[in-house]
């Protein structure tokens, strides 16, 4: 039930993440734009739960880039709320700003990596 949950909240980041790429595959019909907003209430919520999953499996050296992929939304997701993390908010924040300019790339590597997952294809670890 939590991998299931982890796939969930890294498919909905990837969505938050990339929407400025997803954009442009629907056309006229802003299908991602209407699901980005939809979503934009619970970005502290799936960034949460990308991040502290993503620690979570990536604790157990399985599927490496997958979990460090999601461990990077989770804390571009979260660049809000890191810097009031007790001494190692302020580190956290830095490397959640040096992450931005990749915001979209590591939000549609996670979308396609979760969606091929959920296919039972794994690739790339």
């Amino acid at each position: 039930m939590i991998v299931l949950i982890y796939k969930i909240a890294n498919i909905l980041a990837g969505i938050l993440l990339g929407i400025t790429a997803l954009d442009r595959l629907d056309g006229e019909s802003d299908f991602f734009n209407n699901i980005a907003k939809k979503l934009m209430p619970f970005t502290t919520t799936i960034g949460g739960a990308s991040l502290g999953l993503g620690i979570y499996f990536l604790l157990g050296f399985h599927h490496i880039l997958y979990n460090a992929l999601a461990i990077a939304a989770g804390l571009l997701l979260l660049t809000h709320v890191l810097s009031q993390i007790p001494t190692i908010g302020d580190s956290l924040v830095k490397v959640s700003k040096k992450l931005m300019p990749f915001k979209v790339i590591v939000g549609v590597a996670l979308l396609i990596m979760t969606v091929l997952r959920f296919l039972g294809i794994h690739i790339l670890g």
